[in-house]
């Protein structure tokens, strides 16, 4: 008769891992009801436009006109602004590069890490699709527009994306990156953000409002499923550094400490 060796029996680390991606799944989902409670401030925006208050209504109003009346006197900064918009800052852009992202996070073996990055930014399409049906807010309605853009209003598309994207881009690279082009790439990171803003208020395609809306929303994502990863990393022993100066996965630099197995 034949003896069978035993099945070989999963290290504890092994099982332990196991635990946590399976913990790290429900994080992700958990992460959605912190999603909830870091917009509320993108709540209270929204409450405030329903209401009309003056003071919002007011600079809502405003920045359209003036913007919009310096734009459509100006065909070069006008023609400036659609390249910046559609092609420089576009979601389609920002989307790639965080395509690519999770590319070299593939090809670093940092599944994880690409996971959540590219669950963190199909949410934010999939949330600012949802919220802009739910409040379904007319864009504004400029005498002698010189832009267009489909469906509604509140919030931004362009600026939520860009918020999640670039904070994104920042998490997974900052480690990866020496303090001076960690900083060059901050800064970058901004300029993108203010300045996508900048443009859908300028081509009078958005309310000033809706912006501000897509930044608190894009931020608020982030945040919660960036919660959700640091949680996996404590459960299963690794270091949590502090995310906005060294990044999610500190094993990602250079001469960072070595990856663990698994």
């Amino acid at each position: 008769m034949i003896r069978r060796p035993a099945p070989r029996r999963p290290s504890p680390r092994t099982t332990r891992l196991r635990t946590a991606d399976l913990h790290l799944g429900e994080r992700l989902l958990a992460s959605v009801a912190a999603f909830a409670l870091a917009a509320v401030p993108a709540a209270l925006l929204l409450v405030l436009i329903e209401a009309n208050w003056p003071p919002l209504h007011r600079l809502d109003a405003g920045a359209a006109h003036r913007l919009h009346t310096t734009v459509r006197e100006h065909p070069a900064v006008l023609s400036a602004l659609r390249t910046l918009t559609d092609v420089v800052w576009g979601p389609s852009t920002m989307r790639l590069l965080v395509a690519a992202a999770v590319g070299w996070l593939l090809w670093r073996r940092a599944w994880r890490l690409a996971v959540w990055a590219a669950a963190t930014v199909t949410a934010s399409g999939l949330i600012g699709w949802a919220v802009k049906a739910a409040v379904a807010r007319a864009r504004p309605a400029l005498p002698d527009p010189v832009a267009h853009a489909p469906g509604f209003s509140f919030p931004s598309g362009h600026a939520m994306t860009a918020a999640t994207c670039c904070t994104v881009l920042l998490l997974v690279f900052s480690p990866a990156l020496r303090p001076p082009w960690r900083r060059a790439a901050r800064a970058l990171a901004v300029l993108s953000v203010l300045g996508v803003g900048f443009t859908r208020v300028a081509l009078g395609v958005h309310w000033a409002s809706d912006v501000l809306g897509g930044w608190l929303l894009g931020l608020a994502l982030v945040a919660a499923t960036a919660w959700a990863f640091e949680g996996w990393r404590r459960e299963t022993g690794r270091p949590v550094p502090p995310p906005l100066a060294e990044g999610l996965e500190p094993e990602l630099a250079p001469d960072g400490p070595p990856r663990p197995e698994g």
